[in-house]
């Protein structure tokens, strides 16, 4: 008995879908945050279906936005100032919630991910 209750438990999280309603994110403004340190750090940026403008400390970056599918995306700058700002990344939405979603990112070619959370602020 008590391995049918297991079972039935074990199929009903593995059918658990986590909520993707990438489509809510293609275009809109948007603030990430991220702690750099002892600093909370915010970027502003504005997304429409092929660019997206950043704002970070007073300075305006301009990228364009390739889509892969809904819920992924490459990132690249249009006008590198260096050769870090060169390398494209590659942006994938995790899970949304209302009006946030988790991502994860990476440069592309580099097996290091990293995470983060934004948050739609409006149309």
């Amino acid at each position: 008995m008590k391995l049918l209750l297991l079972l039935s438990v074990l199929l009903l999280v593995s059918c658990y879908q986590p909520e993707r309603n990438c489509a809510h994110f293609k275009t809109g403004t948007f603030e990430f945050e991220t702690l750099v340190g002892t600093e909370i750090l915010k970027t502003t940026f504005v997304r429409n279906d092929s660019i997206e403008i950043d704002y970070f400390r007073g300075k305006a970056d301009t990228s364009s936005i390739r889509w892969l599918n809904d819920c992924e995306f490459i990132v690249k700058h249009l006008n590198p100032k260096n050769m870090e700002e060169k390398k494209t990344m590659h942006m994938k939405i995790l899970t949304t919630d209302n009006d946030t979603y988790l991502f994860e990112y990476n440069i592309v070619g580099d097996t290091r991910k990293e995470k983060g959370t934004a948050r739609k602020i409006a149309e």
